[in-house]
């Protein structure tokens, strides 16, 4: 009775982990030669991992990935200019920390989604808050928050993610509206956050697409975004038919 009792305290003062933990203990005679404060120590152990997956669960939710990627599945036998030690250095999120973007270029079926997701994975892991965003959907919503007043609300969200993935730079025609939307993300995060972003485009063509007769937008965008970024330029074949050939086999 006393233990159930226990249980429910703890369960009420939401220490789901310990409360497990005591059950597990009561109920296996493994710990039974443990010390009252071994055992008080396994318990809070136990809270503290609960709390950290519970915690990752809720980041991964939220960052909405495209991709399952993480940093320990990625493929350096592809010959497509990726190194191990820079995605190593990367791994450690000190990039993240320091407010410093990455870019990844390259054609489509290169990975680029893909390492970005698992970038974001990794920042997860060491509880920042990340957000996927592909620029054409993002751009999009921006417009209806223009018109159903929350946009500053937006921004300002966006603007306290620790890292922002922004998919897709490049593959739809901007209008002057979006451009400007794209250089207030862009200027929400400059200096003091991180922004992942990935395009088909090579980064000596970013500034003609996004200036079409307005390089003076063009010119802040790419201040923010490309100066003292980490640039990864993937080269190659598609991996697209290899993936295809696996799943298949």
């Amino acid at each position: 009775m006393m233990t159930n009792d226990t249980i429910r305290k703890l369960n009420e003062l939401k220490l789901f982990g310990m409360a497990h933990a005591f059950s597990q203990q009561i109920e296996s005679a493994v710990t039974g030669h443990l010390s009252f404060e071994e055992r008080v120590g396994l318990m809070v152990d136990h809270e503290v991992t609960y709390r950290d997956d519970k915690r990752l669960r809720r980041l991964l939710t939220n960052a909405k990935l495209r991709e399952p990627a993480c940093m320990e599945d990625i493929d350096y036998g592809a010959k497509r200019g990726l190194e191990r030690s820079v995605m190593a250095s990367l791994a450690l999120c000190n990039w993240i920390r320091h407010g410093v973007n990455v870019i990844l270029t390259g054609a489509t079926g290169l990975g680029k989604t893909w390492i970005a997701c698992a970038l974001g994975n990794q920042a997860c892991r060491y509880g920042m808050t990340v957000k996927f965003e592909r620029v054409p959907l993002l751009l999009e919503e921006l417009a209806i928050a223009h018109s159903d007043g929350t946009f500053r609300k937006r921004i300002t969200a966006i603007g306290k993610l620790d890292l922002l993935i922004l998919d897709d730079l490049g593959i739809n025609t901007l209008t002057a509206e979006r451009r400007a939307d794209l250089l207030e993300v862009v200027e929400s995060r400059s200096g003091t956050r991180a922004t992942v972003v990935t395009s088909q485009l090579p980064v000596k063509r970013w500034h003609d697409y996004l200036a079409d007769g307005n390089p003076t937008v063009a010119d802040a965008i790419m201040d923010r975004v490309v100066s003292d970024a980490h640039r990864i330029d993937l080269v190659g074949e598609s991996l697209r038919p290899k993936r295809r050939r696996s799943a298949n086999s």
